[in-house]
């Protein structure tokens, strides 16, 4: 790793699977697989994650689940609000009133990072006629993403109890 923990490889994934998503959305011929750039998303954050707790466990001998929290708040939250400002009010002039609704009730599964439970719970496709009219959509990988946050750390905090740091080192990698 260089120096300020740029990684040029993983932001090259990160590229990559940008790449993926924008493509397949576009309807690229011969993309078929958005859905890799996701997964590619969701494995770089477990692996930066598990780094950045793998050492804060060897510095410290413990984990601050409290300022492993905030930081997650503090690096999405502000993004989040900023797009659910933005959209529920322009949608709600252009939405019939009943839509207009279910754009609400989805914005405050996203404020809570349960938008892919309340997608779910109310059988959206989303590559279904259905999921066009949703255009807070896209934020179930951010309730999937965060979901998993609130566990692994709990996870990894075991791993790193229960096993001795060569084995951890060998079960984690």
């Amino acid at each position: 790793m260089s120096s300020g923990g740029f990684r040029p490889e993983i932001q090259g994934l990160r590229a990559l699977a940008i790449l993926l998503v924008l493509a397949f959305h576009a309807r690229v011929s011969g993309v078929s697989g958005g859905f890799v750039g996701v997964d590619v998303f969701f494995v770089i954050s477990g692996f930066l994650i598990t780094t950045l707790l793998q050492q804060e466990f060897e510095s410290a001998a413990r984990i601050d689940f409290f300022r492993f929290y905030a930081r997650r708040l503090m690096r999405l939250l502000p993004a989040v609000l900023l797009v659910l400002v933005v959209t529920v009010p322009v949608f709600s002039l252009v939405l019939a009133p009943g839509e207009t609704k279910a754009i609400t009730s989805t914005a405050i599964a996203t404020v809570v990072y349960l938008s892919n439970v309340w997608f779910a719970s109310n059988a959206t496709d989303y590559l279904g006629g259905d999921a066009k009219s949703d255009p807070l959509l896209h934020t179930w990988s951010l309730g999937v993403e965060e979901q998993f946050y609130m566990l692994w750390p709990l996870f990894v905090l075991c791993l790193f109890r229960y096993l001795a740091a060569d084995a951890l080192r060998k079960a984690v990698f």
